[in-house]
């Protein structure tokens, strides 16, 4: 798997974010999609923003830390995800490729939080 740059996972997960805002836009306007939504939307966004916080990070232990809450962000958009494909709220088609997404987002915040705190996988 190739590195990624700061700047790939920057642009990754600001268009990641304004994907799931257009997806939240075509779920029914119901009690429990708004839910839904607002969550999904809450969390699918935080993701970016948390790694652009990272990015102004005051040390290493800092930067490890705010990755690491994008990637807790990440996990919880995977779950909204899940949870709007599963219930049907939108075609399976237009909720399969962000939980595609959201897999890889996780997979390499996942390896940039473990690069800095100095962990590698062998």
């Amino acid at each position: 798997m190739p590195e990624h740059k700061p700047e790939d996972i920057r642009d990754r997960t600001f268009n990641f974010a304004l994907r799931i805002i257009e997806l939240s836009h075509q779920l029914p306007s119901t009690g429990a999609s708004g839910v839904v939504a607002k969550q999904l939307v809450r969390s699918g966004t935080s993701i970016g923003a948390n790694g652009e916080e990272a990015t102004a990070a005051s040390s290493k232990a800092d930067f490890a830390y705010r990755m690491n809450v994008a990637l807790r962000e990440a996990r919880e958009t995977h779950y909204w995800l899940r949870i709007v494909e599963a219930s049907k709220l939108v075609d399976s088609s237009r909720s399969s490729p962000l939980l595609k997404e959201a897999v890889e987002i996780m997979k390499i915040l996942g390896a940039i939080v473990s690069s800095a705190r100095g962990k590698r996988k062998s």
